[in-house]
Protein backbone atom coordinates (compact mmCIF):
# COMPACT_ATOMS: atom_id res chain seq x y z
CA UNK A 1 0.00 0.00 0.00
CA UNK A 2 1.34 3.39 -0.78
CA UNK A 3 1.62 5.59 2.04
CA UNK A 4 1.85 9.23 2.25
CA UNK A 5 1.24 11.69 5.06
CA UNK A 6 -1.91 12.88 5.71
CA UNK A 7 -1.61 13.35 9.93
CA UNK A 8 -2.11 17.25 9.17
CA UNK A 9 -4.10 18.19 6.12
CA UNK A 10 -5.12 21.67 5.23
CA UNK A 11 -8.98 22.63 5.98
CA UNK A 12 -9.01 24.55 2.47
CA UNK A 13 -8.23 23.35 -0.55
CA UNK A 14 -7.34 25.63 -3.35
CA UNK A 15 -5.74 24.83 -6.26
CA UNK A 16 -4.26 27.11 -9.11
CA UNK A 17 -3.86 26.12 -12.68
CA UNK A 18 -0.25 27.26 -13.85
CA UNK A 19 -1.04 29.28 -17.17
CA UNK A 20 -4.94 28.93 -16.64
CA UNK A 21 -6.83 32.49 -16.86
CA UNK A 22 -8.26 32.95 -13.56
CA UNK A 23 -10.99 35.38 -15.26
CA UNK A 24 -12.40 32.79 -17.75
CA UNK A 25 -12.75 29.65 -15.14
CA UNK A 26 -15.46 28.72 -13.41
CA UNK A 27 -15.14 29.01 -9.57
CA UNK A 28 -16.89 26.20 -7.92
CA UNK A 29 -17.49 26.13 -3.91
CA UNK A 30 -18.09 23.32 -1.99
CA UNK A 31 -17.61 21.96 1.65
CA UNK A 32 -18.14 19.08 3.76
CA UNK A 33 -17.04 15.47 4.65
CA UNK A 34 -13.37 14.93 5.91
CA UNK A 35 -13.77 11.12 5.21
CA UNK A 36 -12.70 11.69 1.44
CA UNK A 37 -10.93 14.85 1.70
CA UNK A 38 -7.70 13.12 0.47
CA UNK A 39 -9.19 11.77 -2.62
CA UNK A 40 -11.65 14.53 -3.51
CA UNK A 41 -8.30 17.15 -3.24
CA UNK A 42 -6.51 14.52 -5.61
CA UNK A 43 -9.82 14.25 -7.94
CA UNK A 44 -10.30 18.39 -7.85
CA UNK A 45 -6.95 18.80 -8.59
CA UNK A 46 -6.43 16.53 -11.75
CA UNK A 47 -10.09 17.68 -12.99
CA UNK A 48 -8.73 21.38 -12.93
CA UNK A 49 -6.19 20.35 -15.17
CA UNK A 50 -9.00 20.19 -17.90
CA UNK A 51 -8.68 23.70 -17.96
CA UNK A 52 -11.84 26.10 -17.39
CA UNK A 53 -12.79 25.02 -13.62
CA UNK A 54 -11.48 26.19 -10.29
CA UNK A 55 -12.39 24.26 -7.20
CA UNK A 56 -12.61 25.40 -3.61
CA UNK A 57 -13.42 22.58 -1.29
CA UNK A 58 -13.63 23.43 2.61
CA UNK A 59 -12.94 20.26 4.48
CA UNK A 60 -15.47 21.18 7.72
CA UNK A 61 -17.30 17.66 8.03
CA UNK A 62 -20.60 16.61 6.77
CA UNK A 63 -22.53 18.57 8.99
CA UNK A 64 -21.29 21.95 7.83
CA UNK A 65 -21.31 20.66 4.41
CA UNK A 66 -25.23 20.16 4.52
CA UNK A 67 -25.68 23.48 5.88
CA UNK A 68 -23.59 25.93 3.80
CA UNK A 69 -25.53 24.19 0.66
CA UNK A 70 -28.80 24.32 2.37
CA UNK A 71 -27.50 28.57 2.85
CA UNK A 72 -26.37 28.51 -0.92
CA UNK A 73 -23.00 29.47 0.37
CA UNK A 74 -21.50 26.33 -1.88
CA UNK A 75 -22.43 25.18 -4.77
CA UNK A 76 -22.23 21.88 -3.33
CA UNK A 77 -21.85 19.97 -0.36
CA UNK A 78 -20.23 16.59 0.62
CA UNK A 79 -21.29 13.75 2.92
CA UNK A 80 -20.70 10.53 3.96
CA UNK A 81 -24.44 10.55 5.92
CA UNK A 82 -27.27 11.06 3.54
CA UNK A 83 -29.47 14.26 4.17
CA UNK A 84 -32.55 13.39 6.06
CA UNK A 85 -36.22 14.50 4.82
CA UNK A 86 -36.50 17.00 7.16
CA UNK A 87 -33.22 18.31 6.03
CA UNK A 88 -33.69 18.14 1.89
CA UNK A 89 -37.29 19.40 2.97
CA UNK A 90 -35.23 22.96 3.47
CA UNK A 91 -34.12 23.74 0.31
CA UNK A 92 -36.15 25.33 -2.36
CA UNK A 93 -34.32 23.08 -5.24
CA UNK A 94 -34.29 19.45 -4.92
CA UNK A 95 -31.03 18.18 -3.91
CA UNK A 96 -29.57 15.01 -5.63
CA UNK A 97 -27.35 12.74 -3.41
CA UNK A 98 -24.00 11.17 -5.93
CA UNK A 99 -22.64 8.47 -4.14
CA UNK A 100 -19.01 8.50 -5.52
CA UNK A 101 -16.83 6.10 -3.82
CA UNK A 102 -17.08 3.74 -0.60
CA UNK A 103 -15.13 3.72 2.50
CA UNK A 104 -14.30 1.89 5.57
CA UNK A 105 -14.41 3.90 9.14
CA UNK A 106 -12.18 1.80 11.04
CA UNK A 107 -11.22 1.58 14.89
CA UNK A 108 -7.36 2.74 15.16
CA UNK A 109 -6.03 2.77 18.49
CA UNK A 110 -2.50 3.39 20.13
CA UNK A 111 -1.00 0.63 22.08
CA UNK A 112 2.57 0.44 21.41
CA UNK A 113 3.11 -2.72 23.22
CA UNK A 114 0.98 -4.61 21.76
CA UNK A 115 2.23 -6.07 17.91
CA UNK A 116 -0.68 -8.16 16.71
CA UNK A 117 -3.92 -6.45 15.51
CA UNK A 118 -6.69 -6.62 17.95
CA UNK A 119 -9.99 -8.20 17.47
CA UNK A 120 -12.95 -6.45 18.55
CA UNK A 121 -16.63 -7.64 18.95
CA UNK A 122 -19.86 -5.29 18.59
CA UNK A 123 -20.52 -5.94 22.33
CA UNK A 124 -16.79 -4.87 23.00
CA UNK A 125 -17.08 -2.27 20.66
CA UNK A 126 -20.04 -1.06 22.20
CA UNK A 127 -19.05 -0.83 25.78
CA UNK A 128 -15.73 0.84 25.49
CA UNK A 129 -17.79 4.26 23.61
CA UNK A 130 -20.04 3.45 26.06
CA UNK A 131 -16.85 4.24 28.93
CA UNK A 132 -18.22 0.57 30.46
CA UNK A 133 -14.77 -0.83 29.58
CA UNK A 134 -12.34 1.24 30.86
CA UNK A 135 -9.13 -0.98 30.81
CA UNK A 136 -7.16 -2.65 27.62
CA UNK A 137 -6.82 -5.72 29.78
CA UNK A 138 -10.32 -6.53 30.63
CA UNK A 139 -11.27 -9.77 30.19
CA UNK A 140 -13.79 -8.89 26.99
CA UNK A 141 -11.16 -7.97 25.22
CA UNK A 142 -8.63 -10.21 26.54
CA UNK A 143 -11.26 -13.03 25.49
CA UNK A 144 -11.14 -11.82 21.75
CA UNK A 145 -7.62 -11.86 21.74
CA UNK A 146 -6.21 -15.16 23.01
CA UNK A 147 -1.96 -15.24 23.92
CA UNK A 148 -1.79 -11.40 23.37
CA UNK A 149 -0.81 -9.63 26.58
CA UNK A 150 -3.01 -6.51 26.93
CA UNK A 151 -1.78 -3.73 29.15
CA UNK A 152 -3.46 -2.39 31.83
CA UNK A 153 -3.82 1.07 30.18
CA UNK A 154 -7.03 3.59 30.71
CA UNK A 155 -9.09 3.21 27.77
CA UNK A 156 -9.66 6.24 25.70
CA UNK A 157 -12.60 7.30 23.68
CA UNK A 158 -11.77 9.49 20.83
CA UNK A 159 -14.39 11.21 18.88
CA UNK A 160 -15.50 13.94 16.43
CA UNK A 161 -16.34 16.57 18.11
CA UNK A 162 -17.83 18.48 14.61
CA UNK A 163 -20.87 17.50 12.85
CA UNK A 164 -19.55 14.64 10.96
CA UNK A 165 -20.76 11.62 8.41
CA UNK A 166 -17.80 9.66 9.74
CA UNK A 167 -19.60 9.59 13.08
CA UNK A 168 -23.09 9.09 11.60
CA UNK A 169 -21.98 5.68 9.96
CA UNK A 170 -20.03 4.54 13.08
CA UNK A 171 -22.89 5.62 15.45
CA UNK A 172 -25.28 3.64 12.79
CA UNK A 173 -23.54 0.53 13.26
CA UNK A 174 -23.33 0.43 16.90
CA UNK A 175 -26.99 1.38 17.27
CA UNK A 176 -27.57 -2.06 14.99
CA UNK A 177 -25.34 -3.89 16.84
CA UNK A 178 -26.27 -3.06 20.37
CA UNK A 179 -29.81 -2.01 21.74
CA UNK A 180 -28.00 -0.35 24.86
CA UNK A 181 -26.35 2.18 22.66
CA UNK A 182 -29.06 2.44 20.59
CA UNK A 183 -30.98 4.04 23.58
CA UNK A 184 -27.90 5.68 25.39
CA UNK A 185 -26.32 7.19 23.19
CA UNK A 186 -28.25 6.82 19.32
CA UNK A 187 -26.85 7.47 15.98
CA UNK A 188 -26.57 10.70 13.86
CA UNK A 189 -23.71 13.03 12.74
CA UNK A 190 -23.70 14.57 16.29
CA UNK A 191 -24.03 13.49 19.35
CA UNK A 192 -23.86 13.77 23.37
CA UNK A 193 -20.42 11.16 24.32
CA UNK A 194 -20.68 9.20 27.31
CA UNK A 195 -16.54 9.07 27.21
CA UNK A 196 -13.81 10.04 25.93
CA UNK A 197 -12.65 13.29 24.00
CA UNK A 198 -13.18 14.74 20.76
CA UNK A 199 -11.16 15.53 17.39
CA UNK A 200 -12.54 18.24 15.33
CA UNK A 201 -12.22 16.34 11.72
CA UNK A 202 -10.81 13.03 10.99
CA UNK A 203 -7.49 14.67 11.27
CA UNK A 204 -7.96 15.60 14.44
CA UNK A 205 -9.22 12.24 15.79
CA UNK A 206 -6.17 10.92 13.81
CA UNK A 207 -3.99 13.27 15.64
CA UNK A 208 -5.56 12.70 19.11
CA UNK A 209 -5.12 8.94 18.78
CA UNK A 210 -1.48 9.52 17.81
CA UNK A 211 -0.60 11.78 20.95
CA UNK A 212 -2.21 9.66 23.47
CA UNK A 213 -1.56 6.32 25.05
CA UNK A 214 -4.48 3.83 25.34
CA UNK A 215 -6.70 6.21 22.66
CA UNK A 216 -8.80 4.64 20.36
CA UNK A 217 -11.32 6.44 17.54
CA UNK A 218 -13.34 5.97 14.36
CA UNK A 219 -11.61 7.10 11.41
CA UNK A 220 -11.68 6.73 7.83
CA UNK A 221 -9.11 4.16 6.60
CA UNK A 222 -6.86 6.39 4.68
CA UNK A 223 -6.20 8.66 7.66
CA UNK A 224 -4.95 5.44 10.02
CA UNK A 225 -2.58 3.58 7.02
CA UNK A 226 -0.92 6.82 6.03
CA UNK A 227 -0.03 7.82 9.60
CA UNK A 228 0.64 3.85 10.17
CA UNK A 229 -1.73 3.31 12.97
CA UNK A 230 -2.85 -0.29 14.21
CA UNK A 231 -6.32 -1.00 13.14
CA UNK A 232 -8.82 -3.65 14.88
CA UNK A 233 -10.12 -6.48 13.13
CA UNK A 234 -14.22 -6.57 13.69
CA UNK A 235 -16.72 -9.68 14.21
CA UNK A 236 -18.89 -8.67 11.28
CA UNK A 237 -22.64 -10.25 11.20
CA UNK A 238 -21.63 -13.48 10.00
CA UNK A 239 -19.30 -14.54 12.95
CA UNK A 240 -16.08 -13.33 10.89
CA UNK A 241 -13.43 -11.04 12.48
CA UNK A 242 -12.53 -8.93 9.22
CA UNK A 243 -10.12 -6.53 8.84
CA UNK A 244 -10.90 -3.22 6.83
CA UNK A 245 -9.80 -3.11 2.77
CA UNK A 246 -11.48 -2.38 -0.40
CA UNK A 247 -12.08 -6.18 -1.07
CA UNK A 248 -13.80 -6.05 2.87
CA UNK A 249 -15.88 -3.07 2.01
CA UNK A 250 -16.80 -3.85 -1.88
CA UNK A 251 -17.89 -7.12 -0.58
CA UNK A 252 -20.38 -4.79 1.82
CA UNK A 253 -21.81 -2.59 -0.93
CA UNK A 254 -22.25 -5.52 -3.30
CA UNK A 255 -24.79 -7.51 -0.64
CA UNK A 256 -26.53 -4.13 -0.86
CA UNK A 257 -26.83 -3.37 -4.60
CA UNK A 258 -30.36 -4.74 -4.79
CA UNK A 259 -31.73 -2.82 -2.12
CA UNK A 260 -30.08 0.63 -3.24
CA UNK A 261 -32.68 2.99 -3.72
CA UNK A 262 -33.12 5.41 -6.89
CA UNK A 263 -32.08 8.30 -4.24
CA UNK A 264 -29.05 6.04 -3.16
CA UNK A 265 -29.41 6.89 0.10
CA UNK A 266 -28.79 4.08 2.17
CA UNK A 267 -26.95 2.08 4.99
CA UNK A 268 -24.49 -0.62 4.50
CA UNK A 269 -23.11 -1.35 7.86
CA UNK A 270 -23.52 -4.76 9.25
CA UNK A 271 -23.71 -6.35 5.88
CA UNK A 272 -24.09 -9.54 5.77
CA UNK A 273 -21.69 -11.59 3.95
CA UNK A 274 -18.97 -13.95 5.71
CA UNK A 275 -15.91 -11.36 3.94
CA UNK A 276 -18.41 -8.11 4.75
CA UNK A 277 -16.26 -5.20 6.70
CA UNK A 278 -19.43 -4.11 8.82
CA UNK A 279 -18.38 -0.09 9.20
CA UNK A 280 -18.78 0.72 5.29
CA UNK A 281 -20.73 3.21 3.86
CA UNK A 282 -20.74 5.55 0.75
CA UNK A 283 -19.83 9.00 0.46
CA UNK A 284 -21.89 11.52 -1.32
CA UNK A 285 -21.92 14.70 -3.16
CA UNK A 286 -24.65 16.70 -2.78
CA UNK A 287 -26.09 18.68 -5.55
CA UNK A 288 -28.99 20.90 -6.87
CA UNK A 289 -30.99 19.23 -9.07
CA UNK A 290 -31.20 22.16 -11.70
CA UNK A 291 -29.25 25.29 -11.77
CA UNK A 292 -28.18 27.88 -14.05
CA UNK A 293 -25.34 28.13 -16.40
CA UNK A 294 -21.93 27.13 -16.42
CA UNK A 295 -21.67 26.44 -12.77
CA UNK A 296 -23.93 23.86 -12.80
CA UNK A 297 -22.57 22.81 -16.21
CA UNK A 298 -19.21 22.61 -14.22
CA UNK A 299 -21.04 20.37 -11.54
CA UNK A 300 -22.21 18.16 -13.98
CA UNK A 301 -19.12 17.90 -16.01
CA UNK A 302 -17.17 17.34 -12.75
CA UNK A 303 -19.37 14.24 -11.53
CA UNK A 304 -19.47 12.42 -14.56
CA UNK A 305 -15.66 12.36 -14.19
CA UNK A 306 -16.00 11.48 -11.49
CA UNK A 307 -17.65 8.14 -11.63
CA UNK A 308 -15.71 7.28 -14.63
CA UNK A 309 -11.89 7.90 -14.65
CA UNK A 310 -11.85 9.42 -11.33
CA UNK A 311 -13.08 6.01 -9.86
CA UNK A 312 -9.01 4.64 -10.92
CA UNK A 313 -7.72 6.94 -8.50
CA UNK A 314 -9.26 5.47 -5.34
CA UNK A 315 -7.56 2.38 -4.99
CA UNK A 316 -4.51 3.99 -4.53
CA UNK A 317 -6.14 6.22 -1.52
CA UNK A 318 -7.56 2.94 0.08
CA UNK A 319 -11.08 3.76 -0.93
CA UNK A 320 -13.73 1.58 -3.02
CA UNK A 321 -14.69 2.35 -6.29
CA UNK A 322 -18.24 2.49 -6.89
CA UNK A 323 -19.11 -1.14 -8.13
CA UNK A 324 -19.72 -1.20 -12.01
CA UNK A 325 -23.62 -2.58 -11.83
CA UNK A 326 -24.33 1.07 -9.88
CA UNK A 327 -22.10 3.36 -12.08
CA UNK A 328 -24.19 3.15 -14.87
CA UNK A 329 -27.67 4.11 -12.73
CA UNK A 330 -25.37 6.89 -10.93
CA UNK A 331 -24.45 7.97 -15.08
CA UNK A 332 -28.09 8.72 -15.53
CA UNK A 333 -28.64 10.44 -12.41
CA UNK A 334 -26.16 12.93 -13.53
CA UNK A 335 -27.40 13.04 -17.08
CA UNK A 336 -30.49 14.02 -15.39
CA UNK A 337 -29.39 17.21 -13.57
CA UNK A 338 -30.82 19.94 -15.04
CA UNK A 339 -28.87 23.14 -16.68
CA UNK A 340 -31.06 26.42 -16.76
Amino acid sequence: MKRFSLLVLPFVLVSALAGASSQAAVQLQGAGATFPYPLYSKWFAEFQKKGGVEINYQSIGSGGGINQLLKGTVDFGASDAPMTDQELAKSATPIVHIPTVLGAVVLAYNLPEVKTALKLSPEVLSEMFMGKIQKWNDAKIAALNAGVALPATAVLPVYRADGSGTTAIFSDYLAKVSPEFKAAVGSGKSLKWPAGLGGKGNEGVTGVIKQTPGAIGYVELVYAESNQMPVAQLKNAAGQFVAPSIESVTAAALGALKTIPADYRVSITNAEGKKSYPISGFTYLLVLKSGKGPKQQAIQDLLKWAVTDGQKMAPAMSYAPLPKELVTKVQATIQGLQVE
